[in-house]
């Protein structure tokens, strides 16, 4: 099943943590993008996916991405997007950074939430530090297309934060 085990272990150290947030992300749930991450894990080794880390980080996110979507379809429910946030000491110890923070990420949900799959899935692929090469394997477009389609997705959450009375700059 798995011949390679230091590079897999490599390669789950590496990826795990932008994957499970990546899960996270989307689906709002730490049970179910822990769920999910594994499952992309085990489908890497059960299939012996080969390639540089890059090229099988990839192909976990893309992975990752349908097991979401298929969620979805199951279940027959769209949940709102939720945005990871790490807690901060600093934020904790002074309440009106923490109910700034918490505006901020109830903002920042609900327009994520307000963009099509696609633009969120190229956001926060590009948030993890995705190359466009690596976002268009991932979604299945060409690598020429997706300055073109990031600049769109940007566009309309920078318009949708406007709308929420913030600039979108303070977000990018």
């Amino acid at each position: 099943m798995l011949t390679d085990r230091p590079a897999f272990r490599r390669l789950f150290v590496a990826a795990y943590p932008g994957l499970w947030r990546y899960c996270h992300r989307l689906t709002g749930d730490r049970d179910i993008s822990e769920d999910i991450t594994q499952e992309a894990f085990v489908r890497l080794a059960e299939k012996e996916i080969t390639g540089s880390d890059d090229e099988r980080r990839v192909w976990l996110f893309k992975v990752a991405t349908n097991l979401i979507r298929d969620r979805q379809r199951k279940r027959k429910t769209r949940r709102g997007l939720v945005f990871f946030v790490a807690e901060h000491s600093a934020a904790a110890s002074r309440p009106d950074l923490g109910a700034e923070r918490a505006e901020k990420i109830a903002l920042v949900r609900k327009t994520l939430a307000g963009l099509d799959p696609r633009a969120r899935e190229l956001l926060l692929m590009r948030e993890e530090g995705f190359t466009h090469r690596e976002i268009a394997c991932a979604i299945g477009v060409a690598t020429g297309s997706v300055g073109k389609l990031l600049a769109r997705a940007r566009k309309r959450f920078a318009a949708k934060l406007q709308n929420g009375g913030y600039r979108h700059d303070s977000f990018f």
